[in-house]
């Protein structure tokens, strides 16, 4: 199929040019090579396409006249669909489709959004929330959001937030008539609002200095996103676990109370992460320096040891 499309695409310009010499110059090539694939051409269809004299050439009315006609529209059609698809190496514009958690979507993109599409208006970021890590190869994504410790070694990671911390909380009328927890240990001894990731309950993993604590939580609700996370605490249904920055105003605002803070060190941020930057379109390299974040690139010796997945 490739050879014949080059072949029809060869006849249609020596027979619009109706000339070999112009119609090699404009595609680079000698005469003799443009002659043997029309005479290659017509053997495959056997059919004269062409009437040739040592002064002109036409197509003839029997067979090239008729092929012309029905091949131009059709010829045409591919150079605009392949000037469309080059286009978007330099234009920013087309769909995305992104794949990043809830609290990403929440943290990172949400408050950018308004400025990017404003400045590119022709970009339309289709979005898809997952709780866990995801091959954004075989989900046929452009790009993915996640945890530094979710990015595969393969991948061009940007760092789009700083380091993070988590924060365990609870509404003062939740701490009315329970004592505050002093180590990890004590939450045995409370009702936790745990997180569903793809494989279980999240276990809660704590660190102070070298000692690291991982504790299997128990209480009324396990749910996948942490917002309502945040919701359920503020109800005083029980202790959540959240990133700092999603409840720092809830805890300005002693809506909520923080507990273990020392056993929460920080952990590698949000990454924007995609396969490539080779032939990048230009909506995706919008998008990265919309949202990429001072902080310094991903380490990933500093969490290649870990076990679990956050969220």
């Amino acid at each position: 199929m490739g050879n014949e499309l080059n072949e029809l695409a060869t006849f249609a310009i020596v027979a619009s040019e109706r000339s070999f010499t112009r119609a090699a110059a404009k595609l680079g090539v000698s005469q003799s090579a443009l002659s043997h694939t029309i005479r290659r051409l017509e053997q495959r269809l056997e059919l004269r396409l062409l009437a040739r004299t040592t002064k002109s050439v036409a197509p003839t009315a029997a067979g090239g006249e008729a092929l012309l006609k029905d091949l131009s529209p059709a010829l045409e059609q591919i150079t605009r669909a392949l000037d469309k698809a080059r286009s978007v190496r330099h234009r920013p514009a087309g769909r995305l489709r992104i794949v990043m958690s809830r609290s990403a979507a929440v943290m990172v993109l949400l408050p950018r959004l308004t400025a990017f599409a404003e400045a590119y208006p022709d970009i339309v970021l289709d979005v898809v929330t997952v709780t866990g890590p995801v091959d954004i190869v075989a989900g046929e994504f452009d790009a993915g959001i996640q945890l530094g410790e979710y990015v595969q070694k393969d991948m061009i990671a940007v760092r789009v937030t700083h380091d993070l911390r988590l924060a365990v909380v609870g509404s003062p009328g939740y701490f009315a008539s329970r004592s505050i927890p002093q180590k990890p240990k004590d939450l045995n001894d409370h009702r936790c609002l745990n997180l569903r990731l793809p494989s279980g309950p999240y276990r809660w993993e704590f660190e102070q200095g070298r000692k690291t604590i991982t504790v299997g939580v128990n209480g009324p609700l396990i749910i996948d996103d942490t917002n309502l996370v945040i919701q359920a605490a503020l109800t005083g249904a029980g202790l959540g676990l959240a990133y700092e920055e999603q409840v720092a105003e809830h805890v300005a605002e002693h809506r909520l109370i923080r507990v273990l803070e020392n056993w929460t060190p920080p952990i590698p941020g949000f990454f924007m992460y995609y396969p490539s930057r080779q032939h990048q379109p230009a909506a995706l390299t919008a998008l990265v320096n919309a949202l990429r974040c001072a902080g310094g690139p991903l380490r990933f010796n500093k969490i290649a040891n870990r076990n679990s997945h956050r969220f």
